[in-house]
């Protein structure tokens, strides 16, 4: 396995290497028939966005249609302004669509809510803003623009202030709706993205008639974000391939020198990498040392590596909107070392056991509350010492759907614990165990480690790629 991670990661370290031609052209502005050979491990951004845009037609003309009868929704309404997006926004917009635009309003309405009809379905409405490539039925202002934008000329001006408010007006009055979705929620913020002015505006202008029927839809957009599409899983594992050469590289000797190299060194090393290759984070890498006869006060925010050092990372790369997040453990050879002394594997293997519980544990159907005290009742009766506070992942990298524990709240987390798990969304099974290694005189070592996961259509869970096994090694 670690002969696979490590090829993988020398070929992604060759494939970033400049070509002479690129080098030889410096500062030079290159023209524009000039092509520099960079290694893009997902496609450039126009593929990228060519999939997400695929993969979005898919979630409106299927998931979501389903969803909101699931949750007895008949219309949804979705307003935000530039700037003060809400959460569930990335899920509804086009890869080429950043922000709102002034104002946009969607609104999703089920024609077969009130009667099953031949050729009925969620209509999609954009009132302000694009069709976001045909997919919504853009609604521009009846008045003429005043002039070109940009050298290009528009027909009609775009929606504005009141105008759209009784645009909306005219939707709902056209449609009438038995009930109203809206973004309002206490519990959680992916489900709280209707902002008081919006709120404001859109009551006013809809009279007590519709808002009377608002109904806080708190689980429609918590689920909406939540579910990924098989395509999405394919993806998920290449993701998740790369993250584990970058730290199979970081951990290793072309990277770290004993005695030389701090954790920071590390870090930035990763973060650098991860620009080169075109990607994001949604997070700054962490690397932690653990050392025998050493205490955490004692080695500081920033140490040098040295030779019997444990290392642990937490690292997450962000692509075509979706986030991983992983944490592994490496270990560095002393002098005369071929292998990790027997005490640490014991360590890991604490921590190995521990994933199984929870991703045994971890179902459709269950919530999060459940499943952690399940899980940590497990723990208990294998004699572990540990916690877990494992999260759901996806268009966030702490994302929609329940909690699994804290790491200061293991008796359970009210309200973000006491939602469902649903099939097709993705977790972080995220955790640790604590052993007392007698290499390092009985010292307590905790093997942190955290691997996403997906749970699959049939509700069961699986590893998006694998769980590390073995200590990352870094070589003298």
């Amino acid at each position: 396995m670690r002969r696979i991670a490590s090829l993988a990661a020398l070929s992604l370290s060759t494939a970033l290497m400049p070509t002479t031609s690129a080098r030889a052209q410096g500062a030079r502005q290159q023209s524009a028939g000039d092509e520099v050979r960079t290694y893009r491990p997902f496609g450039t951004l126009r593929d990228q966005a060519e999939i997400q845009q695929r993969w979005l037609a898919e979630r409106l003309t299927t998931v979501l249609p389903a969803l909101m009868r699931e949750h007895g929704i008949d219309m949804w309404i979705v307003p935000m302004r530039e700037y003060n997006e809400d959460p569930v926004f990335t899920s509804l917009v086009s890869p080429t669509t950043f922000a709102a635009r002034r104002r946009t309003i969607y609104v999703f309405h089920d024609t077969c809510a009130a009667a099953a009809t031949p050729g009925c379905g969620v209509a999609r409405i954009a009132l302000g803003g694009t069709s976001q490539g045909g997919l919504y039925d853009a609604v521009r202002s009846t008045r003429a623009a005043d002039g070109p934008a940009g050298g290009k000329l528009q027909a009609q001006a775009e929606l504005w202030g009141d105008q759209q408010w009784q645009a909306l007006k005219e939707v709902v009055e056209a449609r009438r709706p038995r009930t109203i979705g809206i973004d309002v929620s206490r519990t959680f913020a992916f489900t709280d993205g209707l902002s008081a002015g919006e709120l404001e505006g859109m009551s006013e202008a809809l009279g007590p008639e519709w808002t009377g029927r608002f109904r806080r839809a708190e689980a429609l957009p918590l689920d909406l974000i939540a579910t990924r599409l098989p395509d999405e899983n394919a993806m998920f594992r290449r993701m998740t391939e790369l993250v584990w050469a970058i730290i199979d590289t970081a951990f290793s000797s072309a990277v770290i020198t004993p005695g030389v190299t701090r954790t920071e060194d590390v870090v930035w090393w990763m973060r650098q990498r991860v620009n080169d290759l075109g990607l994001g984070t949604w997070f700054h890498p962490s690397v932690e040392v653990q050392r025998k006869g050493w205490t955490d006060a004692q080695l500081g925010d920033d140490p040098v590596i040295q030779k019997g050092d444990v290392l642990h990372c937490d690292f997450g790369i962000t692509a075509l909107r979706l986030n991983t997040d992983t944490q592994h453990m490496g270990y560095v050879l002393r002098d005369g070392e071929s292998d990790v002394p027997a005490g640490l594997k014991a360590a890991l293997l604490a921590s190995n056991r521990l994933q199984d519980i929870v991703l045994g544990e971890l179902r459709a159907g269950r919530t999060g509350n459940e499943i952690l005290s399940a899980a940590l009742a497990r723990m208990r009766a294998a004699g572990i010492e540990g916690t877990v506070y494992s999260h759901p992942i996806g268009m966030h990298g702490h994302g929609a759907g329940p909690l699994i524990g804290l790491w200061d709240y293991q008796e359970g987390v009210p309200g973000r614990g006491d939602a469902k798990v649903i099939p097709n969304s993705w977790y972080s099974i995220e955790l640790q165990a604590t052993t007392a290694v007698p290499e390092w005189g009985g010292q307590k070592v905790r093997s942190a480690q955290e691997e996403d996961a997906i749970v699959g259509t049939d509700g069961r869970a699986t590893w998006a790629l694998r769980r590390q096994t073995e200590f990352h090694l870094v070589r003298p």
